[in-house]
């Protein structure tokens, strides 16, 4: 079976990086980019993947301990739906029902079920800053 290559600009975008962080990471040999006849650098999606796992996993090991997001909502997950792809999920926290539309993968990630305690934040604009514990 082919490989399938990405162009580092879409590589570095599913990751979240910049190209020049793909680039190191290539120098360093954590990822294989190889070459078009024209110079294009391609990236393996098999590489990709992997390095989207360890970023997950990683992740997983330095639980948040402040954030810069005030609107936090403590409460129950009293209903999921998810089918394919999306994923709604409600949460009741005192006298407020927030529902979040999210993907599937990410309700499977969070193993959420009815029943679960949840916090729900909510932001008023795209950049939420959060430390990880040290």
């Amino acid at each position: 079976m082919d490989t399938v290559d990405v162009r580092i600009g879409e590589a570095a975008e599913m990751l979240g990086v910049s190209v020049e962080t793909l680039r190191r990471w290539e120098r360093a040999g954590r990822l294989r980019a190889r070459r078009t006849d024209g110079g294009q650098r391609l990236v393996s999606l098999e590489d990709v993947r992997r390095l989207l796992g360890e970023r997950r996993r990683a992740q997983a090991d330095r639980p948040i301990r402040a954030q810069s997001a005030r609107n936090r909502f403590h409460g129950v997950v009293t209903r999921v739906e998810v089918d394919r792809v999306a994923a709604v999920v409600e949460v009741q926290a005192g006298p407020h029902r927030l529902v979040s539309l999210m993907t599937a993968e990410a309700v499977g990630d969070l193993g959420l079920r009815v029943g679960d305690e949840a916090v729900c934040v909510v932001k008023a604009t795209n950049v939420v800053v959060e430390v990880p514990s040290r």
